[in-house]
């Protein structure tokens, strides 16, 4: 099945938080001691876009953070999962709740801990900055790096293969 057949199918994008939305790095407040993230705009923009084509858009993650909550609430996020170690159990209860089936996601990650979820996923990519071996469980790789845009590239080729891009640019060209 090529990648647009793949695409007509995907209801779903599945993210992980840490090097995928964000470069990896984690930092500390001097003062709070707060965890502190970066976070692309051009990635939360590309979020909604894909929510106003449709599409339910949250987070998979192995941490728990409130930058994380911060920036799910902000991009209005459908789900969350935090403190996920076992990303392949929490995959399922998404798939549940929203009743979706494994071929109607595409999920976004960036080391072992995703390759339950990205061996079952409708569409599996993995970020430029990924392991290599990576490759071996993903359809493609991004050309940006986690925190970096990654997000965004992969929602505009998911949403120009579905068809619906230039209806969503109609609103800025």
């Amino acid at each position: 099945m090529n990648l647009k057949q793949k695409a007509s199918k995907i209801k779903a994008v599945i993210l992980d938080i840490d090097g995928v939305l964000t470069n990896g790095l984690i930092g500390y407040s001097g003062v709070s001691g707060e965890e502190i993230k970066f976070f692309h705009v051009r990635d939360g923009h590309g979020i909604k876009l894909a929510k106003r084509a449709g599409l339910k858009v949250g987070a998979l993650s192995g941490r728990t953070a409130g930058a994380n909550k911060r920036r799910a609430a902000e991009l209005e996020f459908d789900f969350l999962y935090e403190g996920e170690k076992d990303k392949g159990a929490a995959f399922e209860v998404l798939l549940k709740e929203f009743n979706l089936k494994d071929h109607e996601c595409l999920c976004i990650g960036d080391d072992v801990v995703d390759i339950p979820i990205l061996r079952r996923a409708g569409i599996a990519v993995t970020v430029a900055d990924a392991p290599e071996y990576m490759d071996e469980y993903c359809d493609f790789r991004t050309s940006r790096n986690g925190g970096d845009g990654a997000v965004r590239e992969v929602i505009e080729i998911l949403l120009k293969e579905k068809g619906q891009w230039e209806d969503l640019m109609k609103k800025y060209v």
